[in-house]
């Protein structure tokens, strides 16, 4: 019989998830009522900061926060190369103008280095991408926005729940946005949040939100007025009260779907260690990983065979392997708005040859997380007999076990 396809990543929905829906579908407000705002403080005091703003999407929210510092046409924001083309998109919805910077191929996060090299008079923020769940050099990008007068923005999409240097991601940057699609660390069906410690700039998302209305109906419903003033263009950006029970039900389980993330993270860690075929992108001293992606590394003069090759092989062994990401001005759309050239990120472009993403989510079963290992060490590693890949599995599991107990 033919094993079901692992995937790369998916949610873990429970029953009290689904009552926290259904408790919603028989209360009187079904969008732009109480939830939206118990989620938002939720959200808020989880990172330590003073104010969030609810959207519909990720996507959502990289357009709230582009918006909320004022990018227009005219203006660079520096991004990374290595990221999903929304990070992108959201300064160009604005009529900016992404400029892209490589990373530091031992971690595969924006290279602080590289962000100085790109910054200009016309550079009005920088994002940083927390790639895979690890966050990116804050100290660093703190200063050179500092010097250069610009924003620090957060793109930790990747990140919910991870930590730099004792400081949860959130409380990082000057807005920092979270991603709430069925594959991230906590689920709202789709949905984004932005997070800030400006009041103003949390107020100027709430109305690009909702229209670029001054206030929403909610507010309206409490003071007892229908009168509102649409004192900006918006956008209907709303997420709603369903989406934010679920959300917070998902809140209260984070711990526990992080632990599961970084259990198996570091059981892949242990059985690939020292597989010639494969290297593992370095965490730095004094982070958290929050494990969205596990991403290998192939080592492609080790075997002779390309990247597309192995993902094949790993696909037909039952593997939803996946690739994150090609580098966003290679898209066609960049290539023939902007006509950036090849080679521009180099580091960027070496290691998108090599990336591959395993499965990892919370739910993942033991039989799961054996099968992924001995898959991948009987492709990579064909020379291992079975019964010696098996005990590499039970070695590994056995460590993760007492290290994550010790913990």
């Amino acid at each position: 019989m033919k094993q079901k396809v692992i995937p790369y990543g998916r949610p873990w929905v429970d029953e009290q998830d689904v009552a926290a829906a259904v408790e919603v579908l028989h209360s009187e407000w079904l969008t732009t009522g109480p939830k939206v705002v118990e989620f938002e403080q939720a959200v808020a005091a989880y990172v330590g900061v003073q104010a969030a703003v609810a959207v519909s999407s990720g996507t959502a929210a990289l357009h709230a926060a582009m918006d909320a510092i004022g990018v227009k046409a005219g203006d660079e924001v520096i991004v990374p190369a290595l990221t999903f083309v929304a990070t992108a998109n959201a300064v160009v919805y604005q009529g900016g103008r992404p400029v892209f910077a490589d990373i530091d191929p031992e971690t595969l996060l924006l290279a602080p280095e590289e962000v100085e090299k790109k910054i200009s008079p016309r550079t009005k923020a920088v994002i940083a991408v927390d790639y895979a769940g690890q966050p990116c050099d804050y100290d660093a990008l703190r200063d050179i926005a500092r010097r250069a007068g610009i924003f620090l923005v957060a793109d930790a999409c990747h990140s919910l729940g991870a930590e730099y240097h004792g400081r949860r991601v959130g409380s990082l940057a000057d807005l920092t946005v979270f991603s709430f699609h069925p594959v991230k660390h906590i689920t709202s069906g789709e949905g984004g949040m932005v997070v800030t410690d400006d009041p103003e700039l949390a107020a100027r998302m709430r109305r690009f939100r909702n229209h670029g209305l001054d206030s929403d109906h909610h507010q309206r419903f409490r003071e007892g007025t229908w009168r509102y003033e649409m004192v900006e263009l918006g956008y209907n950006y709303r997420l709603s009260d369903l989406q934010c029970a679920l959300g917070m039900s998902q809140l209260r389980r984070l711990p526990e779907f992080l632990a599961r993330r970084r259990e198996v993270a570091r059981r892949y860690d242990l059985a690939f260690e020292g597989l010639p075929a494969l290297s593992r992108p370095r965490v730095r001293e004094g982070v958290s990983h929050a494990y969205h992606l596990y991403v290998i590394l192939l080592n492609l003069e080790v075997g002779g065979r390309g990247r597309d090759e192995i993902f094949q092989d790993l696909r037909a062994a039952g593997l939803g392997v996946n690739v994150h990401y090609l580098p966003v001005y290679r898209h066609t759309y960049y290539q023939s708005r902007f006509a950036i050239p090849g080679g521009v990120c180099p580091l960027a472009e070496a290691a998108y040859e090599r990336l591959l993403t395993l499965p990892l989510y919370p739910a993942m079963s033991e039989a799961e997380v054996e099968r992924v290992i001995m898959i991948v060490r009987e492709i990579l590693d064909p020379g291992l007999a079975p019964a010696q890949r098996y005990l590499v599995s039970l070695t590994a599991h056995d460590e993760a076990m007492r290290v994550c107990a010790e913990k």
